[in-house]
């Protein structure tokens, strides 16, 4: 199976392209598990596979590396954008790709040497309703800078989806121990029936976010293109920040505008080609 590995500020995964490999009848879920091992396979924090759609010009599919399946994955779509274009898939600075959590809208810009740099990616509307996120309660209603308790600490969090869950956590001072001991406990917390992705948000002023992420199905990784946008969303709501914010990431920055004229989240940030192979090791069939 040839892959490439590339990554969005060092959140890093397998990419096979399925316009040219077939994985009809493929156990996805275990591939995932298999190649993102970073001892015994390629390593990464998942495998994205990229597919033609009927509905868009390329579709993604998103694994973690726990084999679970993810509905959307902002540094993989950024990704996902370079691939199709670096290799010729597309000529178009600006396409459209679906995703589990609808379809976005990226847009490349070239460096010097024509390839992506750069993408910018419209990555739609935040939803807070508990039963968007999804969340126990009143369907209807918001957890905004909610407490939650964990192991006796209390945290303040609110819940955003941008496609999939996140719980935002407001802390004085990120702490990479707290994402370590509390990250998997608040992603499993009952008031989440699917599990959730978790961001330690420390503000720095109104246009810089400090952020450390435990990804759902992951666990701590070095950025997390969604939480980022589900973050500066999440400041912005509190009166915290303006709407243009910078997040600070353990890989790097990334430039999120929640726009006020049409409520949608605008994600700008790099992505970066490691290198491609053939992966030689067992394919798991159902």
């Amino acid at each position: 199976m040839k892959f490439t590995k590339l990554h969005g500020l060092g959140n890093d995964y397998v990419y096979v392209n399925c316009f040219e490999e077939d994985l009809t009848g493929v156990d996805l879920p275990e591939l995932a598990r298999r190649v993102s091992d970073r001892h015994f396979g390629i390593g990464g924090d998942g495998l994205i596979l990229i597919l033609p759609s009927e509905r868009a010009d390329f579709r993604m599919r998103v694994f973690n590396n726990d084999g679970s399946e993810a509905k959307n994955c902002g540094n993989g779509l950024r990704c996902v954008s370079k691939y199709v274009f670096d290799h010729g898939l597309t000529e178009k600075a600006t396409f459209t790709v679906e995703t589990l959590g609808g379809i976005m809208t990226p847009v490349v810009s070239l460096g010097e040497d024509g390839k992506v740099e750069q993408v910018t990616i419209d990555m739609g509307e935040p939803r807070f309703e508990r039963a968007a996120i999804p969340m126990t309660g009143i369907p209807d209603e918001q957890a905004r800078e909610e407490a939650i308790e964990v192991d006796g600490e209390v945290f303040t969090m609110t819940a955003v989806t941008m496609g999939n869950p996140h719980a935002i956590i407001f802390v004085d001072e990120v702490r990479d121990e707290d994402v370590t001991r509390y990250g998997s406990k608040i992603e499993f917390h009952q008031w989440f029936p699917e599990r959730t992705n978790v961001e330690f948000i420390q503000i720095l002023n109104r246009k810089e976010i400090l952020f450390r992420v435990w990804e759902r199905g992951s666990g701590v990784t070095l950025a997390c293109g969604t939480g980022a946008c589900a973050a500066a969303v999440a400041a912005c709501l509190g009166g915290k920040t303006d709407r243009e914010v910078t997040v600070h990431l353990a890989g790097g920055d990334l430039m999120i505008d929640w726009r006020e004229s049409d409520n949608r989240v605008f994600m700008t940030g790099p992505a970066t080609e490691v290198f491609s192979g053939v992966y030689m090791g067992p394919i798991p069939y159902k």
